[in-house]
């Protein structure tokens, strides 16, 4: 019942409203309100201001053929007769109330509202401009042909690489300069083009558009935005190389490519991995392939009653006979900590990632001078675990468990390893690096590395 009332109070309101337009009862302000009512006997006498109204009227194209009858009493004006629409009603009183000794203006004039006499000026004002169009074909097509002129030698020019890229020596920025060179000229020729035509106002509002457009734009690709630019850095910069070993952050691979956006890995187990230029650009890079020469290093332990500087001896001199191991820099050997019941010793040694795969190499360092250690003399104590038990402790339960005796601590005698083993081929895998070759010769995704720049 609340929602029926309330409608009934919205349409009355509504007619109320409505109700002027429709009888033509609506009146403009007073001009009373705007200047003082004249008293001198001089003030133009009505008969006077009847006929400058009506002449006035009998000019004006909306007014002329139109039936709106004057008449003016002591200052008083009042407006009769019949009209298409309201707008022209308010206009004759817009008119009359603006003459001198004019005290008010009293609006009597019917709104006939009919199809007619609003369609017909439409008509009239659309055949207007058309003619006005027509008229300008000339100079329309003037400045058609000077945009086009224009944009067509920005896209010549822009389409010259050999140019831009000889003066740059880098393709990717040859092509944004290329780029911005057909941008610019379709932007100059539009400015140019609307200038001749008188279009002044439409070239400020575009300018207007494009730059909200530009700035809304680049809130929403700003991510986009940030790793095109740290490409162009990266182009110029040429961290790495194409079939490089570099660790990225924490991810780690060999390079296959560097594209406007992102930087292509393939991890050692084969994988892609595409990581953000923006990214690559603020991460710290590790390059395993720029230097060959690799160090690597490991630990072993010795009890804590064997001397360690005979340990280290033995193992340096296993170390050098290592065909693998280079003689520059010499391997070194240093006591890297004193635990309770041994001596841990770290061994460094170098190789050559050309000649050798690193992983492979330190694997049969460690291998081997572990068992130059063993045959030695030097023990490589296991770890000492030492167990309380509470209450009453049944010894033979527990030897029967663990072994009854000493444990046998004579090591089994170790396999001979054939001449050609592949575990003791040191040889570094090029599975990797046949791959990305592969994957570079038939991608067809640009490649902003170029070996012909430096590096950095």
């Amino acid at each position: 019942m609340v929602t029926r009332w309330n409608l009934l109070r919205l349409v009355c309101v509504l007619a109320l409203w409505a109700l002027p337009v429709l009888q033509g009862t609506g009146q403009t302000p007073d001009p009373a309100t705007q200047q003082l009512v004249q008293t001198r006997a001089d003030a133009p006498d009505d008969p006077a201001i009847e006929n400058r109204i009506s002449a006035i009227f009998s000019e004006i194209d909306s007014l002329a053929h139109v039936e709106v009858e004057v008449e003016v009493r002591q200052g008083v004006v009042s407006l009769t007769g019949t009209v298409s629409n309201s707008a022209t009603a308010l206009r004759a009183t817009d008119i009359a109330g603006r003459l001198e000794g004019v005290v008010t203006v009293e609006d009597k004039i019917d709104r006939t509202l009919d199809i007619e006499g609003n369609v017909s000026p439409l008509v009239d004002n659309f055949n207007a401009r058309l003619k006005s169009y027509y008229r300008a074909l000339p100079l329309l097509g003037l400045g058609l042909a000077l945009f086009l002129t224009i944009s067509l030698a920005g896209h010549l020019l822009a389409n010259w690489m050999w140019l831009w890229r000889r003066v740059l020596r880098n393709p990717f920025l040859a092509e944004l300069v290329s780029q911005a060179v057909r941008v610019a000229s379709i932007a100059v020729a539009l400015v140019l083009a609307l200038s001749l035509v008188g279009a002044t106002a439409l070239m400020g509002t575009i300018i207007g558009g494009v730059g909200v457009l530009g700035i809304a734009i680049g809130f929403a690709v700003r991510d986009s935005l940030e790793n095109y630019i740290s490409s162009i850095m990266l182009s110029l910069r040429q961290p790495f190389r194409a079939n490089e070993h570099v660790v990225i952050g924490d991810q780690e691979g060999k390079v296959v490519r560097l594209t406007s956006r992102a930087t292509v890995l393939m991890t050692l187990d084969g994988n892609h991995l595409r990581i953000p230029n923006a990214t690559v650009f603020k991460a710290i890079i590790l390059n395993y392939s720029r230097n060959p020469e690799r160090r690597f290093e490991f630990d072993l332990g010795v009890d804590a009653n064997d001397d360690p500087v005979a340990a280290m001896t033995l193992g340096l001199d296993t170390l050098d006979a290592l065909p693998f191991v280079l003689k520059q820099p010499d391997a070194t050997a240093f006591i890297l900590t004193v635990g309770d019941s041994n001596i841990v010793l770290r061994f460094q040694g170098w190789v050559n990632q050309t000649d050798s795969d690193f992983n492979k190499a330190r694997g049969l360092a460690i291998s081997a001078t572990k068992d130059a250690l063993e045959t030695g003399g030097f023990t490589l104590p296991e770890p000492i675990y030492r167990l309380r038990f509470d209450g009453a402790v049944d010894a033979d339960a527990i030897s029967r468990a663990l072994g009854t005796g000493e444990p046998d601590r004579r090591k089994p005698a170790k396999p001979p390893i054939p001449e050609g083993s592949d575990a003791l081929n040191v040889a570094p895998d090029h599975h990797i690096e046949q791959k990305v070759d592969e994957e570079r010769a038939e991608a067809m995704e640009t490649d902003l590395l170029d070996s012909e720049r430096p590096v950095e």
